[in-house]
């Protein structure tokens, strides 16, 4: 996992394989404190995007380009 910042907005690019699946991270990060913690603290610093669902603060980007 990378995360890079410009100005307020965060870009993270996660390299996973075919088992990734996002409803069972949700889950594991649920279940963990840690996640939970971090995430608390995060959101004192990030601020949604206009077109995200309410409370979530990550969305999926469409690749438009790769050389």
């Amino acid at each position: 996992m990378e995360i890079y910042r410009t100005g307020n907005r965060l870009f993270m690019i996660m390299k996973t394989n075919e088992t990734f699946s996002f409803e069972r991270k949700k889950i594991m990060d649920a279940a963990n404190t840690k996640v939970q913690a971090w995430e608390k603290l995060m959101d004192t610093f990030q601020e949604p995007l206009a077109w995200a669902k309410p409370g979530e603060k990550w969305v999926l980007l469409d690749n438009i380009f790769e050389l």
